[in-house]
């Protein structure tokens, strides 16, 4: 069995951390008898800077024919000063929308080995948290019309209702297989575009009995992931407003250097990365954390590869090398082993 992966390792700490997850990918393969066959493009601050441009056309080309995308990070300071059209963040941009990709799974899970890293109280987290926070991709004001005058500048929000059908059926799938539990995240006591979300999201709940659609404005869902971060299971918001809100539940883990995330669009391709940035202050020197990459791969082999067993073992070996007392700088605690990204990725092959 051969799966197509185009394979996009980017700026700064990129390169690192997908090196350490292609060895785990290969301890996987042997393990399950299949093989990944990688197409290596460009994309980011390093195209810019061998091709002219944040995304080449070639990198397209090479995505769509693939059957997952894997991607490092993306930028640095040294194009900070280019127009926001050839910055390396628009060619992630970009992507998504030339791959159709229009939702983002991001997955906040507080590992028990990791508790102390979190910034809430033990009595505030209770016991586990794993949040999924559903956010649409494609619409919402980073893709409205946008103008800029000397007096004044908008960007418009804007909703239509297959975008708005298309993820709230991807979150209430997901919600399914999980505890059956749905917020909607918006701000319909302001917004007209929130008002029409939350219309829609309520006739697609009517599709979904056995799952509790619960809704919250987006202030309060921000408010609330602080005081009861329990109480959420998935979370479906738009671009906007999840690109804050994952972030935030994100960083009541402890740490943005362990968390994975998938973009995935009608069929199976899907793109993986981890959510944080390309790191350049600690670029080349082996302090970056891995996992979080290494988790993403396993969201590769759940959503477009279908090996659900596969991807349950490396989230196993994970976890089992944070129970070793593994760690890497950024989720370092008092008697616990220290080790470098390459390390780290060594440590979770040898648990698989």
């Amino acid at each position: 069995m051969n799966f197509k992966i185009a394979l996009i390792k980017g700026d700064g700490i990129g390169p690192e951390i997908v090196d350490g997850a292609l060895k785990v990918l290969e301890a996987v393969q042997k393990k399950h008898d299949f093989v990944l066959e990688y197409t290596e493009v460009l994309a980011g601050g390093i195209a810019i800077d061998r091709k002219g441009s944040p995304l080449p056309q070639e990198t397209i080309d090479v995505c769509k024919a693939s059957d997952a995308v894997i991607l490092g990070a993306l930028g640095g300071p040294q194009w900070d000063n280019l127009p926001g059209d050839q910055r390396p963040e628009a060619g992630l941009l970009e992507l998504r929308k030339s791959l159709g990709l229009f939702a983002n799974l991001r997955p906040a899970i507080l590992f028990d080995e990791l508790k102390d890293a979190s910034p809430l109280k033990p009595e505030i987290i209770g016991e586990g948290l794993d949040v999924l926070v559903v956010r649409e991709l494609t619409g919402d004001v980073y893709f409205g019309e946008k103008v800029k005058e000397d007096n004044a500048a908008w960007d418009k929000m804007i909703y239509t209702r297959p975008e708005v059908e298309r993820i709230a059926r991807v979150a209430f799938e997901i919600a399914r297989n999980r505890k059956k539990i749905l917020t909607s995240v918006d701000k319909a006591n302001v917004l007209e575009v929130s008002r029409f979300w939350r219309s829609v999201v309520l006739e697609v709940a009517q599709e979904y009995p056995d799952v509790t659609l619960n809704h919250l404005y987006v202030d309060n869902a921000a408010m609330q992931l602080v005081i009861n971060p329990a109480q959420f299971d998935v979370i479906l918001t738009g671009n906007l407003f999840g690109d804050i809100l994952s972030d935030e539940a994100s960083m009541i883990t402890g740490s943005i250097g362990m968390l994975p995330s998938a973009s995935l669009g009608e069929g199976t391709l899907g793109m993986y990365e981890p959510i944080h940035g390309s790191a350049p202050d600690i670029a080349g020197q082996d302090k970056a954390n891995p996992l979080a990459t290494i988790l993403s791969m396993a969201m590769m082999l759940r959503y477009s590869l279908n090996m659900e067993k596969a991807a349950l073992e490396i989230e196993n070996a994970v976890r089992k090398a944070l129970q070793q007392g593994y760690r890497t700088v950024d989720i370092m605690s008092p008697g616990m082993k220290v080790v470098g990204c390459e390390e780290m990725a060594n440590r979770v092959v040898e648990n698989l």
